[in-house]
């Protein structure tokens, strides 16, 4: 083959993969929902496809790093970056994902998040990605009884999933979860929700096992069924258009780890 034609191929897969990358979402996960305070978590950083309509946890390439933001916000409200942390478990720069570690000082609420705002000039669209999980640190493993505030913080990015009942303890089939969406810092209603199991295929179209639409004051409820990871996730399109593109395009995810029993509920 020769180097025109090649050229002409190559630009062709750009097309016809441009709008899959735009599909996109980031998430973040801990290997561990609670440690003892002092010791240190392991946190992965994930780009995923999202097949069945943004529906699953399938990993495709790497989360981008510029124009991204990547930190931990402790219970006495540090801020610290991760992003000069980060390690590649990929062999390529299309597979794999990033992970890092991170060592707990005091007891409570620890909440890591990234963010992106990127123009794809070739679609052309702007995409602005939020993806948040928590963890909580405690003086003691022996948790029943413990509660732990901080969870709620909202963070102040343009989309942005807040859980409004603590995801981490108490938590555990039967349990509710509560979150709120913000769109610009304000509650948005009738927005689509997703609270996907991991492993778990959702129907077409609208779940209603495993999806719901927020109220007029942006909050859902999702009652987990079963212990799992579950990957919280809500989409936007609007008609924002500046210098490069002519749409954007938001994408909010947060990720909770169900245990198989609550600790402290039986």
């Amino acid at each position: 083959m020769t180097r025109l034609p090649l050229l002409v191929f190559a630009f062709g897969l750009m097309l016809v993969f441009a709008p899959l990358a735009l599909a996109h979402d980031v998430w973040v996960q801990s290997n561990t929902r609670m440690l003892h305070a002092g010791n240190m978590v392991h946190l992965d950083l994930m780009l995923g496809n999202h097949g069945n309509n943004h529906r699953d946890f399938k990993i495709t390439g790497k989360a981008p790093l510029e124009e991204a933001t990547f930190s931990v916000t402790t219970p006495d409200g540090e801020s610290y970056d991760l992003l000069r942390t980060l390690t590649d478990l990929g062999y390529t720069p299309a597979e794999g994902y990033w992970t890092t570690r991170f060592v707990t000082s005091e007891p409570g609420t620890y909440i890591v998040s990234y963010t992106v705002d990127r123009v794809v000039h070739y679609a052309p669209k702007r995409t602005i990605k939020s993806a948040k999980t928590l963890f909580v640190a405690s003086r003691s493993l022996d948790e029943a009884g413990q509660r732990f505030d901080g969870h709620d913080k909202v963070l102040g990015h343009r989309f942005e999933i807040v859980p409004i009942y603590n995801p981490v303890i108490p938590a555990g089939p039967g349990i509710d979860m509560k979150v709120q969406v913000l769109f610009d810092g304000k509650p948005l209603a009738n927005q689509r929700i997703s609270f996907i199991p991991r492993g778990t295929k959702l129907d077409e179209d609208f779940d209603k096992d495993y999806e719901r639409m927020t109220d007029e004051d942006g909050y859902a409820n999702f009652n987990p069924a079963f212990g799992n990871y579950y990957l919280i996730a809500a989409h936007k399109e609007t008609d924002e258009s500046g210098d490069g593109y002519d749409s954007t395009a938001y994408s909010a995810t947060l990720t909770v780890q169900i245990p198989h029993a609550c600790p402290c509920c039986g």
